[in-house]
């Protein structure tokens, strides 16, 4: 398994794709954080948070993750290589692994550099400190998760298909019911009698653990989420 994810990092940055990856989902938020008028620019709210930066980044991540996954299987299955991968001594399970945990670590990276946001704001605040760090850390752990259940997600998208561009368009499907579909069912008054529809989708828990209590039951969701998603790409594989 280490072998894999060394040789999809090393895929990442021996190409553009790494750095284009970081590079735009950080010009992406400054864009619509500070320059960009809207409901997203922080400083035209007149109040030091970090709320849309939560709440814009879900949807790039719905857009960028299938972008990195999607050459994942696709690639392999387009050239014929996958059948030489599964033929050597690590089972499916490791390579789904290895290449899940190397998309994963990109994305990562990519938030690493937003600490920058977290500074900027703790300065804008008045007094300069004025900000809730309970619910900033809340909100890029729930990030982080919901980036890794996008990734499965977008796993399997890739192995559904030798062309890459109908995996993303796959996994962005994908992701968007995942993560808002069941939200909008919801609104459709399609409640259960037993649950709530909202609580199936992503969202929901993401929003939960943005307001910074980490509730075991969130993080067992998207557990839960990113394991069937890997288990499935697993399954396809076996199957091939």
């Amino acid at each position: 398994m280490i072998a894999i994810l060394k040789k999809e990092i090393n895929s990442f940055f021996a190409s553009p794709i790494g750095y284009l990856v970081i590079a735009i989902f950080l010009l992406i938020n400054s864009l619509f954080l500070f320059l960009f008028k809207g409901e997203f620019n922080i400083l035209d709210n007149g109040f030091a948070d970090l709320s849309t930066f939560f709440l814009l980044s879900p949807w790039i991540f719905m857009f960028l993750v299938p972008a990195i996954t999607m050459r994942s299987f696709s690639e392999e299955l387009k050239q014929g290589t996958i059948e030489l991968l599964l033929t050597k001594p690590i089972s499916t399970f490791q390579i789904v692994m290895g290449k899940f945990l190397g998309a994963l670590i990109l994305i990562v990276m990519a938030l690493i550099p937003t600490v920058l946001f977290v500074i900027n704001i703790w300065q804008l605040g008045n007094p300069i400190g004025n900000l809730d760090t309970g619910a900033v850390a809340g909100s890029y752990i729930g990030l982080l998760f919901l980036a890794a259940a996008f990734t499965a997600i977008g796993l399997l998208a890739s192995t559904l298909s030798q062309n890459q561009i109908v995996a993303f368009i796959v996994a962005v499907f994908l992701c968007f019911i995942m993560f808002y579909g069941f939200d909008g069912l919801a609104g459709l008054g399609l409640t259960g009698v037993l649950f709530n529809l909202e609580t199936l989708g992503l969202n929901y828990h993401y929003n939960s653990m943005s307001r910074g209590v980490l509730d075991t039951r969130n993080l067992i969701y998207f557990a839960s989420v990113a394991v069937l998603f890997i288990l499935l790409t697993k399954l396809k594989l076996n199957r091939n």
